[in-house]
Protein backbone atom coordinates (compact mmCIF):
# COMPACT_ATOMS: atom_id res chain seq x y z
CA UNK A 1 0.00 0.00 0.00
CA UNK A 2 1.23 3.94 -0.71
CA UNK A 3 -0.28 6.38 1.45
CA UNK A 4 2.20 8.88 -0.64
CA UNK A 5 0.29 12.00 -0.89
CA UNK A 6 -0.09 14.19 -3.79
CA UNK A 7 2.11 17.72 -4.44
CA UNK A 8 -1.35 19.32 -4.07
CA UNK A 9 -2.51 17.32 -1.50
CA UNK A 10 0.13 18.15 1.09
CA UNK A 11 0.02 21.73 -0.19
CA UNK A 12 -3.35 21.93 1.05
CA UNK A 13 -2.77 20.46 4.25
CA UNK A 14 -0.23 22.89 4.76
CA UNK A 15 -2.05 26.04 3.77
CA UNK A 16 -4.99 24.40 6.46
CA UNK A 17 -2.11 23.86 9.10
CA UNK A 18 -0.92 27.89 8.72
CA UNK A 19 -4.44 28.78 9.05
CA UNK A 20 -5.40 26.81 12.08
CA UNK A 21 -2.58 27.42 13.46
CA UNK A 22 -3.86 30.58 14.93
CA UNK A 23 -6.77 29.02 16.24
CA UNK A 24 -7.51 28.29 19.94
CA UNK A 25 -9.82 25.56 21.19
CA UNK A 26 -10.90 27.94 23.61
CA UNK A 27 -12.48 30.56 21.39
CA UNK A 28 -15.72 30.44 22.38
CA UNK A 29 -17.02 29.50 26.10
CA UNK A 30 -16.92 26.48 27.41
CA UNK A 31 -20.30 23.77 26.53
CA UNK A 32 -19.88 22.81 30.18
CA UNK A 33 -20.83 26.15 31.67
CA UNK A 34 -23.17 27.39 28.77
CA UNK A 35 -26.86 26.65 29.35
CA UNK A 36 -27.18 27.23 25.91
CA UNK A 37 -25.09 26.93 22.86
CA UNK A 38 -21.42 28.73 23.18
CA UNK A 39 -21.94 31.29 20.62
CA UNK A 40 -24.62 32.29 18.20
CA UNK A 41 -22.69 32.43 15.36
CA UNK A 42 -20.15 30.04 14.24
CA UNK A 43 -16.14 31.92 13.39
CA UNK A 44 -16.44 34.24 10.49
CA UNK A 45 -13.05 35.92 10.92
CA UNK A 46 -11.66 31.70 10.38
CA UNK A 47 -14.29 31.51 7.73
CA UNK A 48 -12.81 34.67 6.12
CA UNK A 49 -8.64 33.44 6.44
CA UNK A 50 -10.10 29.68 5.41
CA UNK A 51 -11.52 31.79 1.90
CA UNK A 52 -8.49 33.81 1.57
CA UNK A 53 -6.34 30.65 1.63
CA UNK A 54 -8.44 29.42 -1.02
CA UNK A 55 -9.54 26.46 1.15
CA UNK A 56 -13.13 26.96 0.69
CA UNK A 57 -12.47 26.80 -3.00
CA UNK A 58 -10.74 23.63 -2.59
CA UNK A 59 -13.28 20.68 -3.81
CA UNK A 60 -15.23 23.42 -6.02
CA UNK A 61 -14.65 22.21 -9.66
CA UNK A 62 -12.03 24.19 -12.04
CA UNK A 63 -14.54 25.19 -14.22
CA UNK A 64 -16.39 27.11 -11.56
CA UNK A 65 -12.95 29.10 -10.59
CA UNK A 66 -11.66 26.24 -7.61
CA UNK A 67 -8.70 23.66 -7.10
CA UNK A 68 -10.95 20.66 -7.94
CA UNK A 69 -9.10 18.59 -5.54
CA UNK A 70 -11.28 15.61 -4.08
CA UNK A 71 -12.02 13.74 -1.00
CA UNK A 72 -8.85 13.21 0.33
CA UNK A 73 -7.63 16.92 0.26
CA UNK A 74 -10.57 17.42 1.95
CA UNK A 75 -10.24 14.82 4.19
CA UNK A 76 -6.61 16.05 5.05
CA UNK A 77 -7.77 19.42 5.54
CA UNK A 78 -10.74 18.18 7.92
CA UNK A 79 -8.10 16.45 9.97
CA UNK A 80 -6.41 20.02 10.64
CA UNK A 81 -9.68 21.41 11.48
CA UNK A 82 -10.26 18.74 14.41
CA UNK A 83 -7.21 19.09 16.04
CA UNK A 84 -8.50 22.98 17.01
CA UNK A 85 -11.92 22.43 17.07
CA UNK A 86 -12.66 24.69 14.39
CA UNK A 87 -15.93 26.43 14.80
CA UNK A 88 -16.79 26.38 10.67
CA UNK A 89 -19.03 24.35 8.93
CA UNK A 90 -15.94 23.41 6.58
CA UNK A 91 -16.88 19.61 6.06
CA UNK A 92 -21.14 20.90 4.57
CA UNK A 93 -19.09 23.35 2.62
CA UNK A 94 -16.62 20.93 1.23
CA UNK A 95 -18.54 18.07 0.80
CA UNK A 96 -21.27 19.81 -0.83
CA UNK A 97 -18.91 21.69 -3.35
CA UNK A 98 -17.25 18.62 -4.30
CA UNK A 99 -20.90 16.52 -4.68
CA UNK A 100 -22.14 19.69 -7.01
CA UNK A 101 -19.06 20.12 -9.01
CA UNK A 102 -20.30 16.49 -10.19
CA UNK A 103 -23.54 15.82 -10.39
CA UNK A 104 -25.09 19.73 -9.66
CA UNK A 105 -25.62 20.62 -13.32
CA UNK A 106 -27.19 24.37 -13.63
CA UNK A 107 -28.09 24.28 -10.10
CA UNK A 108 -24.13 23.51 -8.92
CA UNK A 109 -22.87 26.26 -11.35
CA UNK A 110 -25.11 28.81 -10.21
CA UNK A 111 -24.01 28.70 -6.17
CA UNK A 112 -20.65 27.29 -6.80
CA UNK A 113 -18.58 30.23 -7.63
CA UNK A 114 -20.08 31.64 -4.22
CA UNK A 115 -19.25 28.57 -2.01
CA UNK A 116 -15.67 28.50 -3.00
CA UNK A 117 -15.31 32.55 -2.18
CA UNK A 118 -17.09 32.30 1.48
CA UNK A 119 -20.02 34.10 0.59
CA UNK A 120 -22.02 31.60 0.37
CA UNK A 121 -22.44 29.85 3.85
CA UNK A 122 -23.78 26.04 3.05
CA UNK A 123 -24.70 23.11 5.69
CA UNK A 124 -26.66 19.95 4.99
CA UNK A 125 -29.61 18.02 6.25
CA UNK A 126 -28.56 14.58 6.55
CA UNK A 127 -29.84 13.62 9.70
CA UNK A 128 -33.62 12.37 8.76
CA UNK A 129 -35.81 12.69 11.87
CA UNK A 130 -34.93 11.03 14.54
CA UNK A 131 -30.80 10.44 13.65
CA UNK A 132 -31.48 6.49 13.01
CA UNK A 133 -33.40 6.57 10.01
CA UNK A 134 -32.25 7.43 6.10
CA UNK A 135 -32.40 11.61 5.94
CA UNK A 136 -33.91 10.94 2.24
CA UNK A 137 -36.96 9.53 3.72
CA UNK A 138 -37.69 12.34 6.10
CA UNK A 139 -39.01 14.95 3.53
CA UNK A 140 -40.98 14.26 0.55
CA UNK A 141 -40.81 16.14 -2.78
CA UNK A 142 -43.14 16.39 -5.43
CA UNK A 143 -43.50 18.46 -8.51
CA UNK A 144 -45.30 21.73 -8.16
CA UNK A 145 -48.39 22.97 -9.81
CA UNK A 146 -46.99 24.85 -13.12
CA UNK A 147 -43.07 24.50 -12.81
CA UNK A 148 -40.70 23.50 -9.52
CA UNK A 149 -40.92 21.50 -6.72
CA UNK A 150 -42.57 21.40 -3.53
CA UNK A 151 -40.70 20.21 0.05
CA UNK A 152 -43.13 18.55 3.08
CA UNK A 153 -41.05 16.92 5.63
CA UNK A 154 -38.77 17.36 8.67
CA UNK A 155 -34.71 16.97 9.64
CA UNK A 156 -33.44 16.97 12.67
CA UNK A 157 -30.04 18.53 13.79
CA UNK A 158 -29.17 20.27 11.08
CA UNK A 159 -25.56 21.59 11.75
CA UNK A 160 -25.04 25.53 11.83
CA UNK A 161 -28.80 25.84 10.46
CA UNK A 162 -29.68 29.05 12.26
CA UNK A 163 -26.00 30.53 10.44
CA UNK A 164 -26.14 29.10 7.44
CA UNK A 165 -27.24 30.79 4.25
CA UNK A 166 -28.62 27.76 1.77
CA UNK A 167 -29.85 24.36 3.41
CA UNK A 168 -29.04 21.18 1.35
CA UNK A 169 -32.07 18.90 1.93
CA UNK A 170 -32.42 15.31 0.61
CA UNK A 171 -35.83 14.25 0.09
CA UNK A 172 -37.78 11.58 -2.29
CA UNK A 173 -40.24 11.89 -4.91
CA UNK A 174 -43.42 9.90 -5.40
CA UNK A 175 -41.00 7.41 -7.30
CA UNK A 176 -38.84 7.05 -4.43
CA UNK A 177 -35.80 8.54 -5.71
CA UNK A 178 -33.44 10.89 -3.69
CA UNK A 179 -33.26 14.55 -4.86
CA UNK A 180 -31.85 16.97 -3.16
CA UNK A 181 -33.14 20.12 -2.68
CA UNK A 182 -31.26 23.68 -1.88
CA UNK A 183 -33.87 25.41 0.38
CA UNK A 184 -32.57 29.40 1.53
CA UNK A 185 -33.25 29.22 5.49
CA UNK A 186 -35.75 32.79 4.98
CA UNK A 187 -37.67 30.79 2.23
CA UNK A 188 -41.33 30.71 3.68
CA UNK A 189 -42.61 27.64 5.02
CA UNK A 190 -39.68 26.90 6.52
CA UNK A 191 -39.38 26.91 9.65
CA UNK A 192 -36.27 26.49 12.34
CA UNK A 193 -36.68 24.74 15.97
CA UNK A 194 -33.46 25.51 18.51
CA UNK A 195 -31.11 22.66 19.23
CA UNK A 196 -28.03 22.52 20.91
CA UNK A 197 -25.20 19.41 19.54
CA UNK A 198 -23.34 18.14 22.75
CA UNK A 199 -20.30 20.07 22.00
CA UNK A 200 -22.36 23.14 22.21
CA UNK A 201 -23.14 24.49 18.37
CA UNK A 202 -26.32 25.90 17.15
CA UNK A 203 -28.15 23.15 15.71
CA UNK A 204 -31.91 23.02 14.22
CA UNK A 205 -34.91 21.00 13.48
CA UNK A 206 -35.77 22.07 10.24
CA UNK A 207 -39.88 21.75 9.44
CA UNK A 208 -40.58 22.02 5.75
CA UNK A 209 -44.24 23.07 5.17
CA UNK A 210 -44.84 23.52 0.97
CA UNK A 211 -41.77 25.08 0.28
CA UNK A 212 -41.33 25.75 -3.23
CA UNK A 213 -38.29 25.62 -5.10
CA UNK A 214 -37.99 26.15 -8.57
CA UNK A 215 -36.31 23.96 -10.81
CA UNK A 216 -32.78 25.38 -10.32
CA UNK A 217 -32.35 24.71 -6.72
CA UNK A 218 -33.39 21.11 -7.08
CA UNK A 219 -30.62 18.61 -8.18
CA UNK A 220 -32.31 15.42 -9.39
CA UNK A 221 -29.10 13.26 -10.27
CA UNK A 222 -29.61 10.23 -8.90
CA UNK A 223 -25.06 10.12 -7.36
CA UNK A 224 -25.86 13.33 -6.04
CA UNK A 225 -27.52 11.94 -2.70
CA UNK A 226 -25.53 8.95 -1.99
CA UNK A 227 -22.41 10.59 -3.00
CA UNK A 228 -23.23 13.59 -0.58
CA UNK A 229 -23.90 11.31 2.38
CA UNK A 230 -20.73 9.41 1.34
CA UNK A 231 -18.53 12.81 1.73
CA UNK A 232 -19.87 13.65 4.99
CA UNK A 233 -19.52 10.11 5.83
CA UNK A 234 -15.42 10.13 5.01
CA UNK A 235 -15.19 13.96 6.21
CA UNK A 236 -17.06 13.14 10.01
CA UNK A 237 -14.11 10.48 9.93
CA UNK A 238 -11.30 12.89 9.37
CA UNK A 239 -12.67 15.22 12.42
CA UNK A 240 -12.95 12.43 14.76
CA UNK A 241 -8.77 11.77 13.28
CA UNK A 242 -8.21 15.14 14.39
CA UNK A 243 -9.58 15.38 17.15
CA UNK A 244 -8.34 12.38 18.61
CA UNK A 245 -5.16 12.73 17.50
CA UNK A 246 -4.77 16.04 19.74
CA UNK A 247 -6.25 14.50 22.43
CA UNK A 248 -3.34 12.00 22.37
CA UNK A 249 -0.92 14.57 21.99
CA UNK A 250 -2.04 16.22 25.21
CA UNK A 251 -1.76 13.44 26.89
CA UNK A 252 1.48 12.69 26.36
CA UNK A 253 2.86 16.21 26.38
CA UNK A 254 1.20 16.18 30.13
CA UNK A 255 2.18 12.51 31.26
CA UNK A 256 5.82 13.09 30.00
CA UNK A 257 5.80 16.26 32.69
CA UNK A 258 3.83 14.88 35.44
CA UNK A 259 5.27 13.16 37.99
CA UNK A 260 4.41 10.65 40.73
CA UNK A 261 6.92 9.49 43.07
CA UNK A 262 9.33 10.85 41.45
CA UNK A 263 8.68 9.80 37.74
CA UNK A 264 6.86 11.00 34.52
CA UNK A 265 3.61 9.08 35.04
CA UNK A 266 4.85 8.07 31.19
CA UNK A 267 7.51 5.34 32.58
CA UNK A 268 5.05 3.99 34.50
CA UNK A 269 3.98 0.39 32.45
CA UNK A 270 0.53 0.81 32.72
CA UNK A 271 0.61 4.56 31.59
CA UNK A 272 2.57 3.45 28.68
CA UNK A 273 0.49 0.20 27.84
CA UNK A 274 -3.09 2.58 27.52
CA UNK A 275 -0.80 5.19 25.46
CA UNK A 276 0.43 2.21 22.80
CA UNK A 277 -3.42 1.00 22.96
CA UNK A 278 -4.75 4.91 21.62
CA UNK A 279 -1.70 4.93 19.32
CA UNK A 280 -2.82 1.74 17.24
CA UNK A 281 -6.54 3.07 17.37
CA UNK A 282 -5.07 6.25 15.82
CA UNK A 283 -3.09 4.43 13.39
CA UNK A 284 -6.13 2.17 12.40
CA UNK A 285 -8.52 5.39 12.27
CA UNK A 286 -6.32 6.98 9.49
CA UNK A 287 -5.43 3.76 7.84
CA UNK A 288 -9.24 3.00 7.09
CA UNK A 289 -9.98 6.75 6.48
CA UNK A 290 -7.48 7.00 3.74
CA UNK A 291 -8.48 4.06 2.40
CA UNK A 292 -12.45 5.20 1.91
CA UNK A 293 -11.32 8.35 1.32
CA UNK A 294 -9.18 6.69 -1.84
CA UNK A 295 -12.21 4.89 -3.12
CA UNK A 296 -14.19 7.70 -3.57
CA UNK A 297 -11.73 9.59 -5.04
CA UNK A 298 -10.61 7.27 -8.02
CA UNK A 299 -13.87 5.34 -7.94
CA UNK A 300 -11.83 2.09 -8.08
CA UNK A 301 -13.44 -1.66 -7.63
CA UNK A 302 -12.99 -3.84 -5.53
CA UNK A 303 -14.79 -7.02 -3.56
CA UNK A 304 -16.78 -5.37 -2.39
CA UNK A 305 -18.43 -1.55 -2.75
CA UNK A 306 -16.59 1.64 -1.45
CA UNK A 307 -19.56 1.36 1.30
CA UNK A 308 -17.78 -1.03 2.87
CA UNK A 309 -14.90 0.72 3.35
CA UNK A 310 -16.67 3.56 4.83
CA UNK A 311 -18.48 1.13 7.10
CA UNK A 312 -14.78 -0.09 8.41
CA UNK A 313 -13.59 3.37 8.49
CA UNK A 314 -16.78 4.67 10.81
CA UNK A 315 -16.22 1.41 13.28
CA UNK A 316 -13.18 2.64 14.03
CA UNK A 317 -13.81 6.33 13.98
CA UNK A 318 -16.41 5.97 16.31
CA UNK A 319 -14.33 3.79 19.04
CA UNK A 320 -11.42 5.05 18.37
CA UNK A 321 -12.03 8.46 19.23
CA UNK A 322 -14.55 7.92 21.92
CA UNK A 323 -11.26 5.59 23.42
CA UNK A 324 -9.08 8.54 22.77
CA UNK A 325 -10.67 10.96 24.86
CA UNK A 326 -11.69 8.32 27.76
CA UNK A 327 -7.95 7.30 27.86
CA UNK A 328 -6.76 10.86 27.71
CA UNK A 329 -9.52 11.80 30.85
CA UNK A 330 -7.96 8.98 32.97
CA UNK A 331 -4.43 9.94 32.48
CA UNK A 332 -4.71 13.29 33.10
CA UNK A 333 -6.57 12.45 36.67
CA UNK A 334 -8.47 15.63 37.54
CA UNK A 335 -6.48 17.95 35.45
CA UNK A 336 -8.45 16.89 32.89
CA UNK A 337 -12.16 17.56 33.77
CA UNK A 338 -10.70 21.31 34.88
CA UNK A 339 -12.91 23.19 32.53
CA UNK A 340 -9.66 26.32 32.42
CA UNK A 341 -7.63 23.06 30.27
CA UNK A 342 -9.13 22.57 26.50
CA UNK A 343 -9.42 18.41 27.11
CA UNK A 344 -12.70 18.56 28.23
CA UNK A 345 -13.80 20.27 25.26
CA UNK A 346 -12.04 17.78 23.15
CA UNK A 347 -14.18 14.66 24.80
CA UNK A 348 -17.41 16.85 24.23
CA UNK A 349 -16.40 16.73 20.21
CA UNK A 350 -15.66 13.55 20.00
CA UNK A 351 -18.95 12.72 21.85
CA UNK A 352 -20.97 14.91 18.98
CA UNK A 353 -18.98 13.33 16.62
CA UNK A 354 -19.50 9.00 17.99
CA UNK A 355 -22.92 10.50 17.77
CA UNK A 356 -22.96 11.48 14.33
CA UNK A 357 -21.30 8.41 13.13
CA UNK A 358 -23.51 6.30 14.92
CA UNK A 359 -22.85 2.80 17.31
CA UNK A 360 -19.76 0.73 15.46
CA UNK A 361 -22.34 -2.19 15.42
CA UNK A 362 -24.74 -0.80 13.17
CA UNK A 363 -21.81 -0.23 10.76
CA UNK A 364 -20.31 -3.89 11.63
CA UNK A 365 -24.08 -5.17 10.70
CA UNK A 366 -24.00 -3.16 7.51
CA UNK A 367 -20.66 -4.47 6.24
CA UNK A 368 -21.93 -8.04 7.44
CA UNK A 369 -25.11 -7.66 5.28
CA UNK A 370 -22.83 -6.47 1.74
CA UNK A 371 -20.21 -9.38 2.69
CA UNK A 372 -23.34 -11.34 2.44
CA UNK A 373 -24.53 -10.00 -0.72
CA UNK A 374 -21.24 -9.98 -2.65
CA UNK A 375 -20.25 -13.86 -1.54
CA UNK A 376 -18.82 -15.57 -3.93
CA UNK A 377 -20.72 -18.13 -5.30
CA UNK A 378 -19.46 -21.67 -4.90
Amino acid sequence: MDFTFSEEQQAAAEAARAVFSGVSPDGAPSPVLSRGPVAEDFDRALWRRLAAADLLSLTVGTRHGGAGLGPIALCLVLREAGQVLARVPLLEAGATALALSTHGGAAGARILPALGRGELVVTVASNGRTGHDAAELSVAARPAAGEGWVFDGLQTAVPWAPCADLIVVPACDADGRAVLGLVPHDRPGVALGPQVSTNGERYAEVRLGSVRLDSTQVITDEGAWPRLRALLTAGTCALALGVGTAACRMTSAYTSKREQFGFPLATFQAVAVQAADRYVDLRAMEATLWQAAWRLETGAGGALPADADLAVAKVWASEGVRRAVQTAQHLHGGFGADTGYALHRYHAWAKQLELSLGPAAAHEEALGDLLAAHAPED
